[in-house]
């Protein structure tokens, strides 16, 4: 069972959620003049797996833990897989379980969710508030730790994206990461050739890399069609992009963290991108996506 869809709307903007998958936005269009264009990738069908949807958050950690082990504080932390065919589990444990509707309005959603200490040995509480406006859609995803030892955190946004051969991306980074088979970092190089992400076409690009030294604003654009989307963050320095070769669709996330960051020594983390929340201390990503008619 996924639960029932949660529908916003303002002006031309319409979004929806499916709280019980992951707390996920299914869709996010704008309609006009009866066209509906799709400005996350959409689903239409009861989704039943959190990766059809157009987008869910990633807490406490975003993307993989090489092997699912680390050491905090001392004390060696082992975390099973949570995705099949992937050894290194990823994204943390809010895109897996469902999330309860702690407030509802025509425009806007309160989801939250509470994970209990377990193999994540940490207990903390979660929220998302998702507000659409005529003008875009504002997310904000917390993570506040309830235990009494120190909880690492780094939190991002997993949204698709629609593409064609002519969709375009349009953002600055500094630094990419390449990758192993695994999908995991090796070395940090400069964003030049490949890994350039200024005015490119996005679509087919055989890439699943992050990105350091995010300028915190990207453009996405679909020639031909109605509106633009501008991508913003003040919170996340980082920025992942998954843009399979097969085309049909891109990933172009906000992180607090890059990659396999807690692999890393502990004192390493704060320039990764990693916080250590002390008990009842919270952490916050801010996102917007405003929404540009042409």
């Amino acid at each position: 069972m996924t639960g029932p869809r949660l529908s916003l709307r303002a002006g031309l903007l319409e979004v929806q959620l499916l709280p019980a998958l992951g707390g996920s936005i299914v869709r996010f269009d704008r309609i006009a003049e009866k066209l509906r264009q799709p400005l996350l990738r959409g689903t239409d069908a009861a989704a039943g797996d959190v990766l059809e949807t157009a987008c869910f958050p990633l807490v406490p950690f975003s993307n993989r833990i090489r092997g699912g082990t680390f050491t905090c504080d001392g004390r060696t932390i082992v975390l099973p897989p949570n995705m099949a065919g992937d050894p290194s589990p990823l994204h943390g444990q809010g895109w897996l379980a469902a999330w309860e509707v702690a407030e509802a309005g025509e425009d806007r959603a309160l989801l939250t969710f509470r994970h209990a200490a377990g193999a994540w040995p940490w207990t903390y509480e979660a929220s998302q508030r998702i507000t659409v406006d005529p003008d875009g859609l504002s997310l904000e995803l917390s993570c506040r730790n309830l235990s009494a030892e120190r909880m690492p955190c780094g939190l991002g946004f997993h949204p698709y994206y629609p593409c064609t051969a002519d969709t375009m991306l349009d953002t600055s980074v500094e630094s990419a990461w390449t990758i192993d088979a695994a999908v995991l970092p090796v070395d940090n190089v400069p964003a030049t050739g490949r890994y350039d992400l200024r005015a490119r076409h996005v679509c087919g690009q055989a890439l699943d890399n992050g990105f350091d030294g995010w300028s915190g604003t990207a453009a996405i654009t679909w020639p031909g069609e109605g509106a633009w989307l501008r991508l913003s963050s003040p919170d996340a320095a980082r920025f992942q992009l998954y843009s399979p070769a097969e085309g049909g669709l891109f990933v172009a996330e906000p992180v607090q963290s890059a990659n396999a960051a807690l692999n890393a020594r502990q004192d390493e983390w704060p320039d990764l991108g990693i916080a250590l929340l002390e008990q009842g201390e919270c952490r916050t990503l801010h996102a917007r996506l405003d929404v540009v008619p042409v």
